[in-house]
């Protein structure tokens, strides 16, 4: 690869990174720390801070730049991990903390990384990304790729800048994924997306159907209730096994909106209701690329190949981070980062183009097999453990610890018994292998 000869010439790789949420600082840090290989990172931020998701904006809709906001992040959210899983391997949060934390704290540990690793220098913020192009080179040495990155200011001052690779940090929880509901248009109440919720009581005393039972469609109808809000939660997933509060009740999906504005649900009930409230997801994003330039496709639910979820085939100097669903994401990021400096280093030896291909390919084909459908084919769940231990394996890097795992899995095991009080719960880890329960919060 091109890193090789330019190591051997002592000459430093630039990296641009794309974005200054957790994904984005994790691949800041880990550049910064390798001073003999990589000149100090150029991180691109849309907004004014750091934190992506994470920073709490109060309003809705969109910046004074005219650019939607960007953070999805509800008031009163808690995370549904324990902070002894959620963060990055090398920076634990303040052990004075609870497990299951304020998006404020997550927020303050994102901040306290980037001072912590002095990478606030390095972020050009209110910096809009505008394009992410390869440029294509024959040379002695073969074909020799190279990024341009054009961004804008805000002055309104449009760069290009050259750098040898970019990582993809911008995320994928804020672009709402807005299902086909045939007859939207005659429903005469309000439609909401979760992404535009932020607090319960403007809908107090309001009857609400919540479409979506995932994590925050139970966590926000579970909120709405505590509201007084009349409550259908609406889903595909099989009744939910546990009680729900008075005035929470389940309901097959909507399928359409009457001529009188009423909603219709899969199994033939009606209801009336006042808010619609869609918690049906996210969709992928990234304006700034070209999808057939880079030998990808870009669907709301999938991007496609990617080997080992992370970079295109065609140009292995691209790494898209945090790609994935359903996983401990800030150890993630840390193992997909070591792995992509890693690669760019030349310590781990790529496969050809087709190979890569073939085995990104193969790995939808056996989803497929499964019946997984494609919404759902970037859900790692349980598979990311096995394929953090192979990032860790091919880049020469200390794997996750096995606590982890058992960890995560245990608070999977209580959320799904106990959705209104796992969190309740604080956890300590005792060792690489071993992590004790303690006494539950006061008050609880």
């Amino acid at each position: 690869m091109f890193s090789r000869a330019r190591i051997t010439m002592m000459q430093q790789l630039r990296v641009a990174v794309v974005g200054a949420g957790a994904a984005g600082l994790c691949a800041a840090r880990h550049i910064l720390a390798r001073p003999d290989t990589f000149a100090p990172p150029v991180v691109y931020e849309l907004t004014e801070h750091v934190g992506g998701t994470w920073f709490y904006e109060e309003r809705t809709g969109s910046y004074d730049n005219g650019l939607p906001i960007h953070s999805s992040m509800y008031r009163n959210l808690r995370t549904n991990l324990p902070k002894e899983v959620m963060m990055f391997p090398d920076f634990p949060f303040d052990s004075q903390l609870p497990s299951f934390l304020p998006h404020e704290e997550v927020q303050r540990y994102l901040e306290r990384y980037c001072q912590c690793h002095l990478i606030t220098p390095h972020i050009r913020f209110s910096t809009v990304v505008e394009e992410v192009r390869p440029i294509t080179e024959e040379t002695e040495k073969g074909v020799m790729t190279t990024w341009e990155v054009t961004s804008q200011d805000k002055s309104g001052s449009q760069e290009t800048q050259t750098f040898d690779s970019v990582f993809i940090c911008s995320g994928h929880y804020s672009d709402p994924y807005i299902p086909s509901i045939p007859g939207i248009e005659r429903f005469k109440g309000k439609v909401i997306h979760s992404h535009s919720y932020r607090h319960p009581e403007p809908f107090s005393g309001q009857s609400v159907v919540v479409l979506g039972a995932g994590a925050s469609g139970l966590d926000i109808s579970l909120e709405l209730g505590r509201s007084n809000a009349q409550v259908t939660l609406s889903h595909g997933k099989p009744t939910l096994p546990f009680p729900l509060p008075y005035g929470i009740h389940q309901a097959t999906p909507v399928v359409e909106v009457q001529e009188d504005g009423s909603l219709r649900f899969q199994d033939g009930a009606i209801t009336q209701a006042q808010v619609l409230m869609l918690c049906t997801g996210y969709k992928f994003s990234y304006p700034f690329l070209k999808p057939a330039q880079l030998g990808l496709e870009i669907h709301d639910h999938l991007v496609t190949p990617l080997y080992k979820f992370l970079m295109p085939p065609a140009f292995p100097s691209l790494f898209i981070i945090g790609i994935c669903k359903m996983i401990c994401p800030f150890q993630q990021f840390h193992c997909q980062t070591q792995f992509s400096l890693a690669v760019l280093e030349g310590s781990v030896t790529l496969p050809s183009q087709a190979e890569m291909e073939e085995e990104a390919v193969k790995e939808m084909e056996r989803k497929v097999e499964w019946g997984v459908k494609p919404r759902n084919m970037l859900k790692m769940d349980k598979d990311q453990w096995s394929y953090a231990r192979t990032l860790a394996q091919m880049g020469k890097f200390p794997p996750l610890t096995p606590v982890t795992q058992s960890l995560y899995e245990e608070v999977w095991r209580q959320k799904q018994a106990h959705p209104q009080i796992y969190r309740h719960v604080n956890y300590r880890l005792v060792s690489d292998t071993q992590w004790e329960q303690q006494d539950r919060q006061a008050g609880e």
